[in-house]
């Protein structure tokens, strides 16, 4: 059964492109017709690839792998922090600092800078200091929790990079093709899909378009998890029944040994 469906799709507006000047031809398999000069995006494939995508990061999600969402447009900023946050994810929606993921150790240092901050504080550090320099340091603080607070729990490289909007996101996608990094996209059709490996053709402008999208994906995700989280405790149990089990064996062997040993005594 498919997450979605053209009729819940078409309602969120998830078919219309962009004005048929500004199209990448490159998004053209995608396209259903042109109307009042903007393009029209066929939702039917628009189904397929997000139950293409979802079964994905389902699949990632259940390996214990991060995905990072990525989305610093306006309209997809608080959208994207919800629904990342709703499974756990790392998300960026400010600005995307460049190097994130091809200067990883440098980030991780920024964030661990944060941490510092934290504990120098609560231990009561900061009480000897001017004014000014915890004004100064406040800010540091302040700056870095927009920036790197939604990546604090990253320890390694994700596994894979969720795009809302290509274009203004391309330093992140160049970022993940040269990592080897697959990278999940909503892609209007201003937009070239041939550097994302998971695409799905929509509006990726529209805040209702993006939801959409992000709630099928995100339930795949959520999915996964809890895939994972049943697996470990079966597996956990299927430990404990084993040693239990290999317990009474060697109970077992040991009253066998000592009735032997007592029968031979007896014997003597």
């Amino acid at each position: 059964m498919s997450r979605t469906n053209f009729d819940t799709l078409l309602e969120a507006g998830c078919h219309f492109g962009h004005l048929k000047r500004k199209w990448n031809p490159a998004m053209a398999p995608y396209i259903f017709m042109e109307k009042n000069g903007i393009h029209i995006i066929d939702l039917h494939k628009t189904v397929v690839k997000v139950d293409e995508a979802a079964e994905a990061l389902k699949n990632i999600a259940k390996s214990g792998r991060k995905i990072l969402f990525v989305a610093t447009k306006k309209q997809a900023k608080p959208v994207i922090a919800e629904k990342a946050t709703s499974v756990n994810m790392p998300y960026v929606n400010e600005r995307w600092a460049g190097g994130m993921l091809t200067n990883f150790p440098t980030i991780r240092k920024a964030v661990k800078k944060m941490a510092s901050i934290d504990k120098l504080t609560a231990d009561g550090t900061y009480a000897n200091l001017s004014k000014r320099e915890i004004l100064q340091i406040t800010r540091q603080r302040a700056k870095l929790e927009k920036n790197l607070g939604s990546i604090a729990d990253l320890t390694r490289l994700p596994a894979a990079l969720f795009v809302v909007d290509v274009l203004k996101e391309q330093i992140a996608v160049r970022e993940a093709n040269r990592l080897g990094i697959p990278v999940f996209a909503i892609v209007d059709t201003n937009s070239n899909p041939d550097n994302v490996d998971f695409v799905i053709p929509a509006n990726d402008d529209a805040s209702k378009s993006i939801e959409v999208i992000l709630d099928a994906c995100c339930a795949a995700i959520a999915e996964g998890l809890e895939e994972r989280k049943v697996e470990r405790v079966d597996s956990e149990t299927a430990g404990e029944e084993k040693a239990k089990a290999m317990k009474k064996s060697a109970r077992v062997e040991d009253e066998d040994e000592t009735e032997a040993e007592a029968e031979a005594e007896s014997e003597e």
